[in-house]
């Protein structure tokens, strides 16, 4: 629940800037209607083709359940504990260990993990994998993470807009009566304030997710020895790709330090078994 008012607040505070940069660079109510019908665009494409846009990007291969008994078997019973439907099955033809899922809607998903991961992992790690990536489906965090990727990138190509029209408009906003601060905070500042807002956001719903798989293996210990696995693994095989779509796997390059982590799509390792234990301490309870 925590996480949940936590991301809530976070995407609020993206929407209002969003609205702000929108008013300072376009002007009057005019910018901000603007501004959130370009949100809106983006934010329904990316809704709607997040999943074979992702798939694609990692060239995940779909698998059957003749091909994968195993993993398709692990994958149907989460999700009937879950109460969704089945997500589709892809396998990543890669040797580096990481796992992610896509879809707009639980009815329309997909859990991908790679051939590393299975290599790597045991059955009782696997499961807490999936069980993570199933909780993603469940909250639908990734039409959340969608929606933070739009509007951020939506803010940094007005604040671009912008760049070009004073390098090479002049100062026409100033002549008009613009506000001269306003304009250098859309800018400068909003553009970065909007990555470390929707880096948080995708924090935030990592700690849910994994908080969520503990509760659905009833098995925390599992995903926290797959969780510090999949560092050390990382650490020599990194997984290759579109940074773009880092906030959708499982593991990613956490920091350490308090402003590294600001601008990191991942809580550290350490931070999530902080939390999975506490989760155990729930349910011990």
């Amino acid at each position: 629940m925590l996480n949940q008012t936590k991301t809530l607040a976070l995407l609020s505070v993206l929407s209002a800037l969003m609205i702000f940069v929108s008013h300072a660079l376009l002007g009057g109510t005019g910018g901000v209607v603007i501004g959130i019908a370009i949100a809106a665009m983006t934010n329904l494409g990316s809704w709607y083709f997040s999943d074979k846009i992702a798939l694609a990007a990692y060239r995940a291969q779909p698998v059957s359940a003749s091909e994968a008994p195993q993993l398709h078997a692990m994958v149907e019973r989460l999700a009937q504990r879950a109460r969704i439907p089945k997500p589709s099955v892809y396998i990543v033809p890669t040797p580096a260990a990481n796992a992610f899922a896509t879809g707009r809607d639980p009815h329309h998903a997909a859990v991908a993990v790679t051939q590393g991961l299975m290599n790597l992992l045991s059955t009782d790690e696997l499961e807490g994998v999936i069980a993570h990536e199933l909780s993603h489906v469940m909250n639908r965090d990734t039409l959340t993470q969608a929606v933070a990727a739009t509007i951020a990138g939506a803010i940094a190509f007005l604040a671009q807009m912008a760049q070009f029209a004073m390098i090479f408009g002049g100062g026409s906003r100033d002549e008009n009566g613009g506000n001269p601060l306003g304009l250098l905070v859309s800018v400068i500042v909003a553009p970065i304030a909007a990555t470390v807002i929707q880096l948080g956001i995708s924090r935030t719903r990592e700690f849910a997710a994994d908080a969520g798989a503990a509760r659905l293996t009833g098995n925390p210990r599992a995903l926290v020895s797959a969780l510090q696995r999949l560092e050390q693994s990382a650490r020599r095989m990194p997984m290759d790709g579109n940074p773009a779509f880092q906030p959708l796997l499982i593991s990613g390059a956490g920091a350490k330090s308090w402003l590294g982590n600001l601008f990191s799509t991942h809580p550290s390792t350490q931070d999530r078994v902080a939390n999975l234990l506490k989760v155990e301490r729930e349910l011990a309870a």
